[in-house]
């Protein structure tokens, strides 16, 4: 099998794992303080990113309990961006607002949304150990970071331009849509 579709394939995931990163952290945050919620309240959302950090707790479920098709990364890779892309899109139907009953369901939109991220994440990284040969691992990290930091540039730059010229749910609704590009990808990626 050719390297760079490998390397490709590698860094596609990374765009994955960038996407959603960015709108639990910047776009959210960007949101709520365009909509005039108290930075208190803005500051506590923080917490939500902590299933980033507690990650490596659930990391062996997902390898013990793997989806065989199309393969045992793959499957939960579709799974989870699948995952991703509904919720990253159900945040394009949140009205935020000072209210507790408003903002307590845009911190459970935003723990759900790192939760899915931070398994996508292991995921990815077990994929890319799975698929590269050790003189590949260089340039695969390599990919990797370079799709990440596309997708946290295309959201943190494009999101909010995006949503300066048709609103805020068209940021998320743009965030979701790039995670479901990846999807194809995924699909078309090496076993």
């Amino acid at each position: 099998m050719a390297p760079w579709r490998r390397l490709l394939a590698v860094g596609a995931e990374g765009v994955a794992s960038g996407t959603p990163y960015m709108v639990g952290s910047k776009l959210l945050q960007g949101w709520l303080t365009a909509s005039g919620i108290p930075l208190g309240m803005i500051g506590l959302l923080s917490l939500a990113e902590l299933p980033y950090t507690l990650k490596l707790f659930w990391a062996p479920l997902l390898d013990r309990w793997p989806i065989p098709w199309p393969d045992r990364r793959r499957g939960w890779l579709l799974v989870l961006q699948l995952a991703l892309v509904a919720v990253i899109a159900s945040m394009a139907l949140l009205k935020p607002h000072p209210d507790a009953a408003q903002l307590s369901l845009v911190g459970v939109v935003a723990i759900l949304l790192a939760v899915v991220s931070a398994s996508q994440d292991v995921m990815v990284d077990a994929y890319r150990t799975d698929l590269l040969p050790e003189n590949e691992r260089g340039a695969g990290a390599a990919a990797g970071a370079l799709g990440y930091r596309a997708a946290m540039l295309a959201v943190g730059a494009g999101g909010f331009m995006l949503a300066g010229w048709l609103g805020w749910p068209s940021a998320f609704l743009g965030s979701a849509l790039l995670v479901a590009a990846v999807l194809p990808l995924t699909l078309w990626a090496p076993r």
